[in-house]
């Protein structure tokens, strides 16, 4: 698989990588152990060097699995996780990026990763309650500390990536970004593109829906968080399948699936722009992996911006309490 660089940094990953939450948390019961360390070591055989976890999923189970899946091919990879919440009794119970805490939090995920050093570190999401400042410098303090390599943001506002930017550089903003949630296209991406950052863009599949796998009939599983969003009301996945009739037809032309289109076109949007589909089976990693052999043209894409302008995305992607507290 092709590589690319997140931004003006150095580090090196796949163009595709492998979002690990739903192997542990967030889409119903946690994958077969044994099963999900099969899919990572598959993913590394087809060229993915790009993994990503954080200390809530699960909580902390993710990031054991991960640092047992991946340990013997340290060297080969690069393992991206996240701080920022208060867990108390096995739940997240709220933001916390004070720096007393953000040390705690790397230390232990030190321990459940079995790595040395954290090649990078997002905050997981912006606290109000602490200076992006204080944030900043103290992953700068762990930098220099040789335990962390790279400083990343996930979400976060423009002017809250400028101030923590000049403090220690940011290698990767995290957010979500695919053909039905494109928002940070107005003053994020550009702000990115201007201070040399890379976006890992997360749900780039529309938690599944761009598949085209998912319609109004849908049934998901209970602790499945796909249950509770707006964008996944019976009645929203009905009036979204317009946007799913669009992929199909691209999907026709290229001889590809509509999970491929999907991905492919994220990677267009950028060079330094990588997805990190979420998958606990072995024919969903191969296919989409299978995405970064896609080439658009410049006509094609444009085909389907004038296209996808016309289709209007029912449903927010979150609920407002989830925009609040939510670690996903």
């Amino acid at each position: 698989m092709q590589k690319r660089k997140l931004g003006n940094s150095n580090l090196e990953v796949s163009a595709i990588g492998l979002g690990c939450m739903g192997m542990s948390y967030g889409f119903g019961p946690a994958g077969e152990k044994s099963e999900m360390i099969k899919v990572m070591r598959a993913a590394i055989e087809q060229g993915v060097t790009f993994f990503d976890t954080a200390e809530v999923y699960g909580p902390y189970t993710n990031e054991e699995l991960v640092g047992e899946a991946l340990a013997p091919y340290r060297n080969q990879v690069v393992i991206a996780t996240k701080f920022g919440f208060d867990i108390v009794d096995g739940k997240m119970v709220g933001k916390n990026s004070r720096p007393g805490h953000i040390r705690q939090a790397v230390e232990g995920s030190l321990k459940r990763l079995k790595v040395e050093v954290i090649d990078l570190l997002y905050q997981h999401r912006v606290d109000p309650n602490v200076p992006i400042e204080d944030v900043a410098g103290t992953v700068k303090d762990l930098v220099q500390e040789g335990k962390v390599k790279h400083f990343g943001l996930s979400e976060a506002g423009a002017q809250t990536i400028r101030r923590a930017h000049a403090v220690q550089p940011v290698t990767a903003l995290q957010s979500e970004y695919s053909l039905w949630t494109r928002q940070h296209e107005k003053e994020i991406i550009p702000t990115i593109e201007e201070l040399g950052i890379g976006l890992v863009a997360f749900s780039p599949l529309g938690k599944g829906f761009l598949t085209g796998k998912i319609d109004e009939n849908s049934k998901f599983a209970e602790g499945d968080i796909r249950n509770t969003l707006p964008r996944y009301t019976e009645e929203a996945r009905k009036a979204n399948q317009a946007l799913i009739n669009l992929i199909v037809q691209f999907a026709e032309r290229k001889n590809a699936t509509p999970a491929q289109v999907a991905l492919a076109w994220v990677l267009a949007q950028k060079p330094w722009i990588v997805p990190i589909p979420g998958t606990t089976k072995l024919h969903r990693l191969t296919e989409n992996n299978g995405a970064a052999d896609i080439q658009f043209t410049p006509d094609e894409l444009q085909e389907i911006e004038a296209a996808s302008a016309q289709i209007h995305v029912v449903g927010t992607r979150y609920t407002e309490q989830m925009e609040k507290s939510t670690g996903l």
